[in-house]
C-alpha cells in the first residue's frame, strides 16, 4: 500500500455560524460532512455539542456558538484541502483540525 493512499485518522471541532440563516445545525453538519467526503474523507463519529459561550467575546452580537465534534479518516492532503474548502463557507466560523 502506498502511503500517498493510506488514510489517517483525524478528529475536527468546528464552530457553526447560523446567524440569520434557515439552515438548521443539523443542516450545516450534512454540508460539512459533503465537504469531509470531497476531500476523499470517511466520516465516522459526528457530536453536536450544543451551544456553547466563548471566553473571550470578540463580536457581542455573536457571543456564543454551536460545537461540533466530527471523527474521520482521510489521506494527508485532505485536511488542507478541507479547511480551503470551509474557508469559503460561511456557516462554518472555525475549524480545528488534528491527528488522531
Amino acid at each position: 500500500m502506498s502511503t500517498t493512499t493510506a488514510k489517517r485518522h483525524y478528529h475536527a471541532t468546528f464552530i457553526l455560524d447560523n446567524r440569520g440563516k434557515e439552515d438548521s445545525v443539523d443542516q450545516i453538519i450534512e454540508g460539512v460532512k459533503k465537504d469531509i467526503t470531497a476531500v476523499e474523507g470517511e466520516v465516522g463519529t459526528v457530536e453536536n455539542l450544543g451551544r456553547k459561550d466563548f471566553i473571550r467575546v470578540t463580536d457581542n452580537k455573536f457571543p456564543g456558538a454551536p460545537y461540533v465534534q466530527i471523527s474521520f479518516s482521510a489521506p494527508a492532503t485532505a485536511p488542507a484541502k478541507l479547511k480551503e474548502r470551509l474557508r469559503l463557507n460561511q456557516s462554518v466560523y472555525r475549524t480545528f483540525l488534528q491527528s488522531a
